[in-house]
């Protein structure tokens, strides 16, 4: 098992420059999600990883070893597609074998790996049958274990979870990050979906148009994300914005929103009198007041999830989502009052987009 090191890598298609200056470091063991919007490059930078596709500049490294000109089957490296890839015409055992019977290693030996993995992976029951007998995460498992046999130094993930339902991604999450904290092995995720990146990652890289925007824990980039593209990507529903601008005045600090509005946060270091911002409130930090306090909103839509009350509102002029632990009955149209602790606000500025 080894680290995996980008350093200042690039990807251009002719004059086009799909990725730039990518640099960071993978730690042997850890598990790291690539995450962001599709086309952001995020799959280039997995493939790159991979030897599927060529470096145009800079350095990737596993271990010590500079793998540019390195064909993939050299790399020491297992990766699991978001289509499974599997022979249709061969059995679970013969799909999860393939590449040992083309190493040529002693038939025992395929043997003790491929009965291992099953068991790893509840395959064990379903070694003599064809994928079209196996449900959608049995043959993802399948494919898994195709990886798992090759006791690779690095897993690569290419969205695999992408074409199952919503539920069977929610159990397969669970036995990835499972199976990850068994082996140990140095992986590497992509996914669009954040909150798979939120659930399974040690470390989650956010990226943009090529771009890295943060790299960061779970809950790091939730409570202090560096700019408002990662603040609206990570978490769901998205943060709320408010735009406005900084009043500073009798050592207390307000944002004076679009419609007059004028609310209090924190004083901020760095920032100026009348600098223009957007304030940043998570959904669970937004609460209905029962008091005077708090904010005018008018409720225009409900959404009970079971366990939470999302409603949409407007609030300073602007739509706002608030996330409702306790089961109050609201009406669209109704007038509430909307109250949040000025510590719970985020503000970036509204020019660059960068924290403040």
């Amino acid at each position: 098992m080894s680290s995996v090191t980008i350093r200042n890598a690039g990807k251009k298609y002719g004059a086009l420059a799909v990725l730039h200056d990518i640099d960071f470091e993978i730690r042997d063991q850890e598990f790291v999600v690539l995450v962001g919007p599709s086309g952001c490059g995020k799959s280039t930078l997995l493939r790159m990883i991979a030897g599927l596709e060529s470096i145009s500049s800079g350095e990737v490294l596993i271990g010590d070893r500079v793998i540019n000109n390195v064909p993939p089957k050299d790399r020491d490296i297992a990766m699991v597609f978001q289509n499974y890839a599997l022979y249709p015409h061969m059995s679970v055992f013969d799909n999860m074998s393939f590449s040992l019977r083309l190493r040529r290693l002693p038939k025992e030996e395929i043997d003790k790996k491929v009965r291992e993995a099953a068991d790893i992976l509840n395959l064990d029951k379903y070694l003599e049958r064809s994928p079209r007998q196996l449900s959608g995460g049995q043959r993802q498992r399948v494919a898994m274990g195709r990886a798992l046999v090759r006791d690779a130094e690095v897993f690569l993930f290419d969205e695999p979870l992408s074409n199952l339902d919503a539920k069977l991604r929610v159990v397969m999450r669970t036995e990835i990050k499972a199976l990850h904290q068994r082996l140990r092995t140095t992986s590497v995720y992509v996914t669009h979906d954040q909150i798979e990146a939120m659930t399974m990652a040690d470390r989650i890289v956010v990226m943009n148009a090529g771009r890295i925007e943060q790299i960061g824990t779970p809950l790091e980039l939730y409570d202090t994300p560096a700019n408002l593209f990662v603040a609206d990507f990570i978490g769901s529903p998205s943060m709320n914005f408010i735009p406005g601008r900084l009043h500073q005045e009798n050592g207390q600090t307000h944002v004076v929103c679009d419609d007059g509005t004028r609310i209090a946060v924190p004083s901020p270091d760095g920032a100026a009198d009348g600098q223009q911002v957007v304030l940043g409130i998570r959904p669970e930090h937004l609460q209905v007041s029962d008091g005077a306090d708090g904010y005018e909103a008018r409720v225009d839509v409900i959404e009970p999830t079971g366990p939470n009350i999302q409603i949409y509102a407007e609030m300073a002029g602007v739509p706002i989502c608030s996330v409702l632990s306790d089961r109050r009955e609201l009406r669209p149209g109704e007038r509430v009052r909307m109250s949040f602790q000025p510590e719970n606000t985020h503000l970036f500025d509204a020019e660059s987009g960068r924290r403040i």
